[in-house]
């Protein structure tokens, strides 16, 4: 792996169309069975080759063998039904029909630890695991049983540990949460949300990623992101409390963005995974632009700390469209790596 700005993808990359329908969240599967088994693993094979052949270092599943980056984990639990659904809020943006939380949450066995265990087989670089947060975790759910958004994100923050300890047990070097709810619900976050995510990392030896964007190039989220101003600063309200928490890494989004970059400056000490790939654009990046943004970054943070990497996920994304950002991602690390090779 390079030592110097090592490159990696935030989390999801389109899924081939023959294991599920191209350019769409939640998809259903083109598969079943054992046949739906064997497609999965073939892509996630194919996520990892091409993700190496781009010169990703630290290579993920692209979250190939499952629909969505929430409910997938949340079927797999005791106590939420997914036939009694309602429709509820999303991050305070768009409406969706979502299972109900009835009883007591709870793990009855691991969820992605066979195909963690999968992921460890194909390679022998550094590899990350996605795993929802709990406040995101909680806001695509409606909750009949505990009826207090807190007391339900400490269970699920219980459960995520437990999935995470085997995670890593498996040979996951990088865990990381995802938490775009952070950038909705500032005062949740500051209560108790940044202190549900540390009780999920609780005891880990892996490093630990907190992933917060602005969300997939889809259009509620795009129609929400066009009323945020000539400015971005919700990462203002949560970076100095990441900044003092035990996560080792933050993943925000950057390029072609409002978000100020001296923002930065606010998670000073913490390694970054830095947005250089738009991922609500099907425009491919030059590598002098990852590199613009990149180098723009190294104001506010240590280049031995900087992580090149997507806005965030790439599932609405053409195949060709994805795996060609993440070459331009490689390529501007590699400019910029080269740049302060030169200055040393």
């Amino acid at each position: 792996m390079n030592t110097l700005l090592p490159v990696a993808s935030v989390g999801s990359l389109p899924k081939p169309s023959w294991l599920a329908k191209p350019e769409v969240l939640w998809s259903p599967w083109e598969l079943e069975g054992a046949t739906l088994v064997e497609g999965k693993q073939d892509a996630l094979r194919i996520a990892v080759q091409e993700q190496r052949r781009r010169g990703v270092d630290i290579i993920s599943d692209g979250e190939q063998t499952r629909q969505h980056f929430v409910t997938t984990f949340i079927e797999h639990l005791e106590g939420v039904d997914f036939e009694n659904r309602e429709t509820v809020r999303i991050r305070d943006r768009y409406d969706a029909s979502v299972p109900t939380v009835v009883g007591a949450v709870s793990r009855k066995q691991p969820v992605f630890l066979d195909d963690a265990k999968f992921l460890r087989a194909q390679t022998d670089q550094p590899i990350k695991w996605a795993l929802p947060g709990p406040m995101t975790m909680i806001d695509t759910l409606s909750d009949r049983h505990y009826k207090s958004r807190e007391k339900l994100a400490w269970e699920f923050a219980t459960i995520l540990n437990q999935e995470a300890k085997e995670l890593e047990a498996a040979g996951v070097d990088i865990i990381q949460f995802d938490e775009p709810a952070f950038n909705v619900f500032f005062d949740d976050v500051a209560d108790w949300g940044v202190a549900a995510l540390e009780r999920a990392a609780e005891g880990l030896r892996a490093e630990t990623v907190v992933h917060i964007c602005y969300g997939y190039g889809i259009k509620a989220n795009n129609d929400w992101k066009a009323t945020l101003g000539a400015e971005w600063r919700q990462y203002e309200r949560t970076f100095p409390l990441i900044q003092k928490s035990s996560i080792d890494i933050v993943s925000l989004e950057s390029h072609h963005s409002h978000v100020p970059t001296d923002l930065v400056e606010l998670i000073r000490g913490k390694k970054v995974m830095l947005g250089a790939i738009d991922v609500a654009s099907e425009q491919i990046e030059t590598p002098e632009e990852v590199a613009d943004t990149l180098r723009k970054a190294l104001q506010f943070v240590d280049a031995d700390k900087l992580i090149a990497s997507t806005n965030c996920g790439m599932a609405p994304l053409p195949r060709d469209v994805a795996y060609g950002k993440l070459s331009a991602l490689s390529a501007g690390a590699a400019i910029l790596r080269a740049e302060l090779g030169e200055q040393a």
